[in-house]
């Protein structure tokens, strides 16, 4: 296997040599055509060489050591001119870092906290009741059965897929402080802001940002890598009355009041765990230059389930509901975000809301679909080495939900089996590994320096065409699709697949845009 692999190389460049130089080279010496033919027919013997031979654009030579993560975390990834960074003017709202919670990047690794990952069943298993919450949450019936899992699945950390961002909630003072505020990375801007560094998870399936809160006894909360946000420390937090606007719009996230009338909010996560306290505001700052007064979110006093094994302080809601970072921004940011997912636990990606400065040319550009309650697109098409599969389009008309916590992409059952039965031809000379949990088309590629991988691309509507990254191909060496059940359920594609890809929410304009090689 490993001496195919590389004679695969060998013979790409070889027989371009042949060509450039048989117009002037008519005639080859017996004693070297020999060797020369032998070589070029067992290139031939391949399909791995005959593919790479006909289309070297429709794969990729991956070096196996490339997908995996390294001890140091190796920051932003530069293309060029395309990366983002916050000394660019690439961007004309407030940007911040991204990063894995398990790995070198993270928060509680630079603080020496040990935040080694989940397994990949654990993993999986997560991803399987995320993935069945999304479906639930589309169709407006989300039950208690589907909050409710089995308590081995409660020790699956609720950090199992997404990026996370930096915040911090107050000033950390010990003292009343009029200029407290809630604050979004500090480290990111190259300078200090007030307020204690939080650690919070983008969800894009969210509406109320919740960060643990002080009083918060051990038995109802758990242990966090970030200082505990302390309120009453904060001269600009104020809790909501039962009686304001903001408390009766919290509809299936309120929790009722306290005997001094305060708002109480509670929201429950498809894992079973859950998170309540007070409905309360505060000054966020996200950059030295972008502030939110007044922002809206939950003061936790209690998170019960997954929660216990994690580090993060709270969550950082993206929905499309009222109460989310995104709908209370929207005078300043124009209801605009976007981030981008690094390729391994030790690089950074990057979160900005507001509109890029950057051409619209460079984003492959969708619609999301007016009736959906999440961010929905619509999916058209499949192509593996650069030939679209024969699937039909009826089979993706149900669209495709894009989930930033999602892990594994799920496809209908008839486009899955044509992706798998694809994309299995191509990877026939590899040998193949047991299934992992629900994902079903696994290598073994000990011994393997390179891999060559049939390009996968997602044509959505408009005929906004998306080549998937290197990394967004395999996960843990299977390939990172799985099948949804049903082909009348909506698709979800999963943040794995869009990993070194800035994916564009623009909600007000009602688009998403997608650019490749953006982290």
């Amino acid at each position: 296997m490993v001496v195919y692999l590389y004679i695969a190389g060998v013979c790409s460049t070889m027989k371009a040599s042949v060509q450039r130089s048989s117009t002037t080279h008519k005639s080859l010496a017996m004693v070297s055509a020999v060797p020369l033919l032998l070589l070029l027919l067992l290139c031939s013997s391949t399909s791995l060489v005959a593919h790479a031979g006909a289309d070297e654009l429709n794969y990729i030579v991956v070096e196996t050591s490339s997908l995996k993560p390294h001890a140091v975390c190796k920051g932003l990834r530069v293309f060029g001119m395309h990366a983002v960074h916050p000394s660019s003017a690439n961007h004309t709202g407030s940007w911040m870092p991204l990063s894995s919670l398990h790995g070198p990047c993270s928060p509680s690794w630079e603080e020496g906290v040990d935040d080694s990952a989940p397994s990949m069943v654990d993993t999986l298993r997560w991803d399987q009741h995320r993935a069945h919450y999304i479906q639930r949450k589309l169709s407006g019936n989300v039950s208690q059965e589907d909050l409710e899992l089995a308590p081995s699945v409660s020790t699956v950390t609720n950090e199992a897929g997404g990026g996370a961002v930096s915040a911090s909630v107050g000033d950390g003072s010990g003292a009343m402080a009029k200029d407290s505020q809630l604050s979004i990375d500090p480290a990111a801007t190259g300078g200090r802001l007030p307020g204690v560094k939080q650690t919070m998870l983008l969800d894009t399936a969210s509406d109320v940002a919740w960060v643990q809160c002080a009083p918060c006894p051990a038995s109802q909360c758990y242990p966090q890598t970030d200082v505990l946000y302390d309120p009453s420390k904060s001269g600009s937090s104020a809790p909501f009355p039962c009686s304001s606007p903001t408390c009766r719009q919290l509809g299936p996230y309120a929790n009722g009041c306290t005997s001094n009338s305060q708002c109480q909010y509670r929201v429950q996560y498809p894992d079973g765990s859950t998170t309540s306290g007070t409905f309360i505001s505060d000054l966020l700052t996200l950059s030295p230059n972008g502030q939110v007064p007044k922002f809206q979110f939950g003061c936790s006093h209690a998170a019960r389930g997954s929660f216990s094994s994690s580090k993060t302080a709270g969550i950082m809601a993206l929905g499309r509901g009222a109460q989310s970072l995104t709908s209370q921004t929207m005078t300043q940011y124009g209801q605009v975000f976007s981030y981008c997912f690094p390729p391994t636990t030790s690089h950074q990606g990057f979160f900005i809301l507001g509109l890029p400065t950057r051409s619209a040319s460079r984003y492959a550009v969708t619609p999301i679909l007016k009736t959906a309650m999440l961010y929905q697109v619509r999916l058209q098409a499949i192509t593996v080495a650069g030939q679209r599969l024969n699937v039909p389009p009826t089979v993706f008309a149900a669209g495709a939900v894009l989930d930033s916590r999602t892990v594994i992409t799920r496809l209908p059952p008839t486009a899955y089996q044509a992706l798998r039965s694809a994309f299995r031809d191509k990877m026939r000379m590899y040998r193949a590994a047991a299934p992992n949990g629900q994902l079903d088309t696994c290598y073994d590629f000990t011994g393997v320096r390179r891999i060559t991988l049939p390009t996968i691309s997602l044509v959505f509507d408009r005929t906004a065409g998306v080549e998937l990254d290197q990394s967004g191909i395999l996960y843990n060496n299977c390939l990172a699709f799985t099948s949804n059940g049903d082909d009348r359920a909506t698709g979800i594609i999963g943040y794995v697949q869009l990993q070194t890809i800035e994916v564009l929410y623009n909600v007000a304009g009602g688009s998403v845009g997608f650019r490749r090689g953006a982290c």
